[in-house]
């Protein structure tokens, strides 16, 4: 263990100090102040005899006479599967009060990186419950498919129903994968005091805790914090997948907190901005997050990403939103229209995407008509959202029988497909029956989308005929 008493300079979340021999990137640093308190800290850059070090705990109290103590090793994170049903704190110190933590083993928090060779293709289900994503925008094992939200929008709560019901149905498993287990990794960064106490209330009220593991950075801890939480939430995530052949659900909310942490720590080191001032090496921070998803050949677990960002200004051209959508393969999209409106969960399902849906639906995963309902409720939406810009200008009078039938079905397909609360659990079965209920308020011949076989087994005439004597 190397000391030292050289500190040159404390800029914003950053220590200055003078060394004499090499001092290796990322290693950790404990620094005493001259009251006794000791805070951690890691090397972010190590040259010509200077070394920058990023302190978690904040610099309040660091100063000249402050000793550096280099301990000659990278962060790591105790990892067991004791973890599950504990709440740690952004540094994956435990907080609920509990007994400490006894791990198997300590595992660098960078990582390891999946090498595509070995990677499995995700094709297999994961079940929500919620509408909107399972039967329009499919999730599957190993897939990251992050949430784009904007300020003041309920996107908490639908972090919170995800993780409440998220689970691997049985007819979507392999007979060899029966006994794999679900767990949930939930990371917290930047939130404030109030939406930490609501989802400790949400997971301790419903019992989703005893199979998750929360990391909890809050908006008054450093800023310097949440750029390890989503890698020790990952470390814990890879943990139980891979040796534990658990199947994790990873949501980490929020990212823009994590990048405002990265935009602020690359002002402190002076580094030359990027777009509207965030690092230049932004894209690939978030990629060494994000590709930390997947399955390995092999094994049975497999780790799955439900990143949540808020949008600034509701842009999705801003640079958080636009690299995420560049990593990722897809995206959730939360309306601020549909959320005025009083559809909860508010899920735009025309901009959302899953680009892996259609590998992880149909026979043998969910029912074999997913595919042919979820693409003609999407045709037949988006013609109802067209109609509904042209009654803007014409009125509705001026349309013919068949435009308000789409116009009706937009209504309803809002308010019956998408609204179902923040509390209701619809198994695949459900949501489907749903689709193929507001489907058969259309005519016949206007679904074009589906098999001619699906339309006789599920189509249901009564519906039309209701409506049109409406």
């Amino acid at each position: 263990m190397k000391e030292y008493q050289t500190i040159t300079e404390v800029s914003g979340p950053l220590v200055f100090a003078e060394v004499d021999e090499p001092i290796g990137y990322d290693e950790i640093v404990e620094i005493e102040t001259p009251s006794g308190e000791t805070k951690r800290g890691q090397v972010l850059e190590s040259e010509s005899g200077v070394v920058a070090i990023q302190v978690f705990e904040g610099t309040e109290g660091i100063n000249r006479e402050a000793s550096v103590r280099f301990l000659g090793e990278t962060m790591k994170m105790p990892v067991t599967e004791d973890l599950l049903g504990r709440v740690l704190d952004g540094s994956g110190r435990p907080i609920d009060g509990g007994p400490d933590i006894v791990p198997d083993e300590r595992r660098d928090i960078v990582g390891e990186a999946i090498n595509p060779y070995s990677r499995e293709y995700p094709e297999e289900f994961i079940q929500t419950g919620v509408s909107a994503i399972d039967g329009m925008n499919t999730l599957v094992r190993g897939q990251k498919l992050p949430i784009f939200s904007s300020s003041g929008q309920p996107h908490s709560d639908l972090a919170l129903q995800i993780a409440r019901q998220a689970s691997v149905p049985e007819d979507a498993s392999d007979e060899d994968e029966e006994d794999s287990e679900f767990a949930v990794i939930f990371g917290a960064m930047g939130i404030t005091q109030e939406e930490a106490n609501e989802f400790m209330q949400d997971f301790e009220r419903t019992g989703a805790l005893e199979r998750s593991v929360v990391f909890m950075n809050l908006a008054d801890d450093p800023a310097v914090e949440r750029t390890v939480t989503p890698r020790m939430a990952l470390t814990t995530a890879e943990y139980l997948a891979f040796d534990k052949d658990y199947h994790v659900l990873v949501i980490l909310t929020d990212m823009t907190n994590y990048c405002e942490a990265l935009r602020e720590i690359g002002a402190a080191r002076e580094e030359v901005p990027g777009r509207r001032g965030y690092p230049g090496y932004m894209y690939t921070d978030l990629a060494q997050l994000y590709e930390r998803a997947g399955r390995i050949e092999g094994e049975e677990g497999s780790v799955t990403q439900i990143p949540i960002l808020t949008m600034p200004s509701d842009d999705i051209t801003h640079p958080i939103p636009d690299l995420t959508g560049y990593i990722t393969e897809g995206q959730i999209i939360v309306d601020p229209d549909l959320n005025s409106q009083g559809v909860e969960p508010p899920i735009n399902v025309l901009p959302s995407l899953s680009r892996l849906m259609d590998d992880g639906i149909g026979e043998g995963l969910t029912r074999e008509d997913h595919g042919d309902v979820s693409d003609q409720l999407y045709a037949a939406y988006a013609e109802g959202e067209d109609l509904r810009d042209l009654v803007n200008i014409v009125g509705r009078e001026a349309l013919s029988e068949r435009d308000n039938r789409f116009l009706d079905f937009a209504d309803r397909f809002e308010e019956e497909f998408v609204q179902q609360g923040f509390t209701t659990d619809r198994e695949i079965e459900e949501t489907l029956d749903v689709g193929w209920d507001l489907l058969s308020t259309l005519p016949r011949d206007e679904l074009n989308r589906i098999d001619e076989e699906l339309i006789e087994e599920h189509y249901e005439d009564e519906a039309a005929e209701e409506l049109s004597a409406d």
